[in-house]
Formats: structure tokens, C-alpha cells, sequence
């Protein structure tokens, strides 16, 4: 990973001429070196995404004024921003039941140092991923999940986040339906990974399904958790082809492998600032 010193901007706003002239021009007056700058319009929505990220050696301004330089180019053409420092590593808690794989992978990465984030918390409603905490060094929390308390349940888990001021939250395969209450207090900061290629076969048993009906492909999705199930914006997806001869068990096997990747890649992705939110769906910035 590099270890240059970036600041990042990420701006959505009505599309009109002049936009990326002036934002260009205001990091070009404070001796910004712009290294990546992409940007999207949505035709139908008439909006305009961009993401720039420049070199802060030399930049001739504090981050902690940049704010108040900003604002009147941010009020000018209606802008939502927010301004983020490659330095700043977001402090990540995992969610995670029985299956491991995706915790496994989460952890290797985060270990090899291809997540720029640090780990606080692990919490589990089941002991079985404790083994895999402790040989990552890395504290695990077992919140028992009943039916008739998952409030109670739900408030303990709050509880402990907001001790280890974490950022935001992955669900590696976390089998229990956040409450709407819950998800309020980490809006759009909350990544899960689904066993599907959604919109198909959202929900429990998405593998059963498939290999019921019979499909060619089987995926994967990674998407932020909103209070409709399953139905947050889309941040990764990927597929394997499968045929006939594959049964059951072959595609959970399969699709595990998919789930790791297509998890792995959205963490990363949000941790690096390059997932701008809009009308249910997200830009991903190369």
C-alpha cells in the first residue's frame, strides 16, 4: 500500500458547466498535485459524482481549514462533500456467526496489510469463530441472539461499538436481520455480504434455491444494509458459472469462494474512500 499522504474529495451535486474548472482551479491556487480524479454524471438523475485525490506535500493549506475555503465553491453549485485523509485508518468491528470463511479472509488482509482500518471488536452470536480471533490477536465479544430479546441483545452490541468508537461495521456472514433501530445508528456504514447474485434470491437459503431452479450462474453481492432486506446499494458483485453436474454442496463450496472476494473488495473500497451513495445505488471510483 502506498504510503504518500493523500487527501480525498468526494463531491455529488447537480450537474452544470464548470464544475470540475473549479474545482481543478481551487486545489491549483493552494499548490495541490492532483494524482487520480474521476468522475460520473447520471443523465436520468441529471447528477454529477467525482472523486479527487491529490498529494498533500506541498499543499499549501491545513485540512482543518479547508472547510471554510471550500464552502462557497461547495455552495455555488450545490455540492454534497466530504473530505477524507489516506492516513486515517476507520476502525472496523466484525459481525460473524458459524461460517468462517469470510471472517478468515477479512483477518489474512488485514494481517498482510491490504485493509488500511484496525479491528477493535469481533462480536459473534456463536463461539465457534473464537479460535479464529484469538489467533489474530484480535478481541472477540459472544452476544448470545434469542428471539424474545434481541432488543436487549441489540443494546449490549451498541453498547460495545460505541466503546470501541468504531467507524463502521462488516457483516462476514452474520446470519441474524438487523433491527431498523440498529441499522439508524451506523447509516451507509454498514456492509454486508449476500450468497446471491442479487436481486435474485434474496433472503435465507439462497444456494437452495438456485440449485432448485436450476441456474447456470451462481454470485455473489456486497451491499450497504438499509432497513429493506437485502435491498441496500450494490457496492461488488461477482459470478461462477456452475451446470448441471454441480450439485449442492458444489455450489456452496463455490460460492464461498466468491463470497471472500466480493466482500474483501468492498471493505477495501469503502475504506479508500471510492463509494459515493446516490438514489440507492453507489459510484465506485477506480
Amino acid at each position: 500500500m502506498s504510503t504518500k499522504a493523500t487527501a480525498i474529495l468526494l463531491i455529488s451535486c447537480p450537474d452544470q458547466k464548470g464544475l470540475v474548472a473549479a474545482i481543478a482551479d481551487f486545489l491549483y491556487q493552494h499548490n495541490a498535485n492532483i494524482l487520480h480524479a474521476d468522475q460520473h454524471q447520471d443523465a436520468e438523475l441529471g447528477l454529477f459524482l467525482m472523486r479527487v485525490e491529490w498529494d498533500l506535500a506541498g499543499f499549501d493549506m491545513d485540512l482543518l481549514d479547508f472547510d471554510a475555503a471550500f464552502r462557497p465553491i461547495a455552495e455555488r453549485f450545490q455540492m454534497h462533500w466530504r473530505l477524507a485523509h489516506s492516513g486515517h485508518r476507520p476502525r472496523m468491528a466484525i459481525f460473524v456467526s458459524r461460517y468462517d470463511h469470510c471472517l478468515a479472509d477479512l483477518l489474512y488482509r488485514y494481517q498482510a496489510g491490504e485493509l488500511n482500518c484496525d479491528i477493535p471488536i469481533i462480536l459473534s452470536n456463536h463461539l465457534d469463530t473464537q479460535w479464529l480471533a484469538e489467533a489474530y490477536r484480535i478481541p472477540f465479544q459472544h452476544i448470545a441472539i434469542h428471539k424474545d430479546a434481541k432488543a436487549e441483545a441489540e443494546a449490549t452490541q451498541l453498547a460495545i461499538l460505541r466503546h470501541h468508537r468504531v467507524d463502521f461495521i462488516v457483516l462476514a456472514r452474520y446470519m441474524q436481520v438487523l433491527s431498523p433501530n440498529f441499522i439508524r445508528h451506523y447509516p451507509n456504514r454498514i456492509i454486508n455480504i449476500h450468497h446471491s447474485f442479487l436481486p435474485a434470491f434474496h433472503g435465507a437459503k439462497p444456494y437452495h434455491r438456485a440449485y432448485e431452479r436450476g441456474v447456470k450462474l451462481i454470485g455473489a453481492t456486497s451491499h450497504y444494509v438499509t432497513e429493506v432486506l437485502d435491498d441496500g446499494p450494490i457496492i461488488e458483485q461477482d459470478v461462477a458459472r456452475i451446470s448441471h453436474r454441480d450439485d449442492l454442496d458444489d455450489l456452496i463450496r463455490r460460492g464461498a469462494d466468491l463470497e471472500k472476494i466480493v466482500l474483501s473488495r468492498a471493505v477495501r473500497w469503502h475504506i479508500e474512500n471510492r463509494v459515493l451513495l446516490y438514489a440507492n445505488k453507489t459510484v465506485v471510483f477506480d
